[in-house]
């Protein structure tokens, strides 16, 4: 048997997608105290590609301390968080790979993929460029690719809607009702009021997209039989969840349900669209979810001109003329729409409007 070259054994192995096997060998290796920076990075990639990517982690994070001073063990540990999801911490060690050698082209490769994965198509197509200014292999012309679409498209990417209310679910509502005086919620309650009166104490079938940690759930609550809830963020669905007032919570994007068959009295979305330009899909979305007299109560950002405008704080401003137009488009009849400020920016007053539709009932019903 031959101990030649162990890591280039395992290095052929990985290539060949004999991964478990090659695992297997670095994990000897390791065991054995003869594995060096190499083997600890190979089997680290190796864990990842069988699936083990808590353990490739764990692995990734011991070499990281071991080689503190090295790029290749923080481009080890950014790519084990990468797989598993944890894209902030990802990003940091990828960036830290990059401060201690600023010419490491899989570093800048890697942290282009994970800007991406995060939906920052601008952040991403920055590093790309560093990476190749001249030309671009394939696998990298298909990323600049992806980003360049993503930059382009009308709404805001679902990953970056997700990474964003991830990292902001430990301290949400005390940042939105304290410092953004939050007020979508209160003011779609006050709204409901007066285009639902005679609705009473649980009562209606709610369903609240971007519900983020409930809030807007608590104040409908008490008129609600049953309420469920959708949102992009993993984080806040648990915080959510935790609240205790929702029967079915999934983490879902709001342009596509896939809610199987389940219809409701009453959509709410509260500060939810703003992350949404073309709200074609939505509407149709919502349309379909909705009963028969059912009302979709929501706020927006207001655009002063017309259609729909991305906003220096990435958040989609609407006009009234389009929401007129795509309440007609879907057959909603428009029962209230009023400026309002659904929160507050830097201490200013955010111009909004409050909308209340009602679908209008099939034919016979």
């Amino acid at each position: 048997m031959q101990f030649d070259d162990p890591v280039g054994s395992a290095q052929a192995l990985l290539q060949d997608g004999a991964a478990r096997e090659a695992a297997s060998t670095l994990k000897q290796l390791i065991e054995s105290g003869r594995a060096g920076l190499l083997a600890r990075v190979t089997y680290a990639q190796a864990l990842n590609a069988i699936d083990e990517s808590v353990a490739a982690i764990d692995v990734a994070r011991e070499t990281a301390l071991l080689f503190p001073g090295v790029a290749a063990a923080a481009l080890s540990l950014g790519e084990a968080l990468l797989a598993q999801g944890q894209l902030p911490t990802a990003i940091a060690e990828l960036q830290r790979s990059l401060r201690i050698d600023p010419t490491l082209a899989a570093s800048r490769f890697m942290l282009g993929c994970a800007w991406l994965e995060a939906g920052e198509p601008d952040n991403a197509l920055r590093e790309f460029a560093i990476v190749a200014p001249n030309g671009a292999s394939a696998q990298l012309a298909e990323k600049i690719a992806e980003a360049e679409r993503m930059r382009e498209a009308l709404r805001s990417n679902p990953r970056y809607v997700r990474h964003l209310f991830d990292q902001f679910s430990g301290d949400y509502d005390t940042r939105m009702l304290g410092q953004l005086g939050y007020s979508a919620p209160r003011i779609l309650r006050e709204l409901a009021a007066l285009v639902i009166p005679r609705a009473e104490n649980h009562s209606l079938r709610i369903l609240d997209l971007g519900c983020g940690t409930g809030l807007a759930g608590e104040e409908f609550r008490d008129l609600a039989s049953t309420l469920d809830g959708v949102d992009l963020s993993p984080a806040m669905i648990e915080k959510a969840r935790a609240r205790g007032i929702y029967r079915a919570l999934e983490v879902a994007d709001i342009e596509n349900l896939g809610r199987t068959g389940a219809t409701y009295d009453l959509v709410l979305a509260a500060d939810t669209l703003v992350y949404l330009g073309a709200l074609n899909g939505t509407f149709d979305s919502i349309c379909a979810a909705l009963a028969p007299d059912g009302f979709f109560l929501f706020t927006v950002e207001e655009h002063a001109g017309c259609g729909f405008k991305l906003g220096p704080k990435r958040r989609w401003r609407h006009s009234e003329g389009y929401l007129r137009e795509q309440a007609a488009r879907c057959g909603f009849e428009v029962r209230a729409l009023m400026t309002c400020s659904p929160r507050t920016e830097a201490s200013v007053p955010v111009p909004g409007l409050a909308v209340a539709l009602q679908r209008n009932p099939a034919p016979g019903g």
